[in-house]
């Protein structure tokens, strides 16, 4: 196969494209999410029974994760990113069908898988991107997601405040979201491997590199996961904050990431990962360190807010440089993507862990103390500024699969 180039114009239009599909991702994430006391009820589920069936989610996602290298060389990135988000939001209409647990546990764990394969393939073609442009966009594209998730959250707000059936909220959705998807994916950069690439393997342990970035993912999603199920419940139970104050904090703790995501390239492009990432850390563990020792409700939610600016950009730049780490981005993004889906798998029942045998601030200086891993261990990700710099656009990088008509 001869070596066809990209033209600058659809480099750019690409960007976007892609961009359109981490909103769409995104979106099913939020829509899901306002709907799960709904799925509760409607399956007859105890506390215990739905963290389990929510657990099946990652276990999905982990399993399947590495899959999505061999679809994308099989098919064609375009192909297989089209394939597997119509897949993933598609399954949105599952867990609300779920008559029982048993149902809720196969459908999560259809979620997660659809959910994983799509997150890798998407983040794949974002690093190829950004590797083309030669300048940072991953961190722009994760700020798309969140504001995705808002979208959607907000869709799924308004469908339980007045009182629509989910199975009905999430069919519309999801057909809605599936279109919108298939269009972005038609603009998506369309790569195949060169003639004599060997596929990846179906099921393989990620590179020492993608350990060592994700071990830094891992620090930031605890944190994530962490403030996201427990900030409300720090207001309310520490502070004897009212219901609305508490969601009010939660939703501030979204919007900070949301923000700092989509503004963060700017950051990245002038100062570098590694030291966005390091001071961000910085900012991640001072903000822990309010939540810690607040004695008002305002200092926690200032608290919470600095954590989110701080942790915003730490996994788009992971993936980011995983992806610029070897030969196979799929594969190494895929290792990174389950480091950190197991952390935020991990992080909500160890802070209850932990509150449950002492209180909720010592749960939260745990979280502060990893979140000095960002400090000292930002420099694994030097990969993401030697990748997402002085990238040719008129051919593609090498390693990089050529592109197909």
């Amino acid at each position: 196969m001869g070596d066809v180039g990209f033209a600058r114009a659809e480099v750019k239009r690409a960007r976007y494209a892609v961009a359109a599909v981490f909103a769409v991702h995104g979106a099913v994430t939020g829509s899901f999410a306002t709907r799960v006391p709904w799925i509760q009820e409607h399956a007859s589920l105890s506390a215990g029974q739905l963290g389990l069936s929510l657990a099946f989610t990652a276990v999905g996602a982990s399993v399947s994760m590495p899959l999505a290298g061999r679809i994308s060389h099989r098919f064609g990135s375009r192909t297989a990113l089209r394939g597997l988000l119509a897949l993933w939001t598609l399954s949105l209409t599952l867990p609300s069908l779920a008559p029982n647990m048993l149902g809720l546990c196969a459908a999560m764990f259809v979620y997660g898988a659809t959910s994983g394969m799509s997150d890798v393939a998407m983040n794949a073609l974002g690093v190829e991107i950004e590797r083309l442009l030669g300048r940072s966009i991953m961190s722009g594209l994760h700020g798309m997601w969140s504001a995705g998730a808002l979208v959607g959250s907000a869709a799924g707000t308004l469908a339980a405040h007045l009182g629509s059936d989910a199975r009905l909220h999430h069919a519309l959705a999801a057909g809605t979201l599936t279109v919108l998807g298939l269009v972005a994916c038609s603009w998506v950069l369309n790569l195949e491997p060169a003639a004599d690439e060997e596929p990846p393997p179906r099921f393989a342990l990620p590179p020492r590199s993608a350990l060592l970035i994700g071990a830094v993912g891992f620090c930031a999603v605890f944190a994530e996961g962490a403030s996201l199920d427990w900030s409300a419940v720090f207001l309310r139970d520490r502070l004897d904050s009212s219901a609305g104050l508490a969601a009010a904090c939660t939703t501030g703790f979204m919007l900070t990431m949301a923000v700092a995501r989509i503004a963060g390239d700017a950051v990245v492009n002038r100062f570098g990962a590694v030291r966005t990432v390091r001071w961000g850390g910085v900012l991640t563990v001072l903000g822990g360190l309010l939540v810690v020792a607040a004695g008002h409700p305002a200092v926690a939610m200032a608290g919470f807010a600095l954590m989110g600016l701080g942790m915003a950009v730490v996994v788009p730049l992971c993936f980011a440089a995983a992806g610029h780490a070897g030969p196979n981005p799929s594969q190494a993004i895929a290792g990174v993507a389950t480091i950190t889906y197991t952390s935020g798998l991990v992080a909500p029942s160890l802070i209850g862990g932990v509150a449950q045998a002492s209180s909720l601030v010592v749960s939260f200086g745990v979280v502060t103390a990893l979140a000095l891993g960002l400090v000292l261990f930002a420099g694994v990700l030097r990969t993401a500024e030697r990748g997402g710099t002085g990238a040719e656009v008129s051919r593609p990088a090498a390693g990089v699969p050529e592109p197909r008509p």
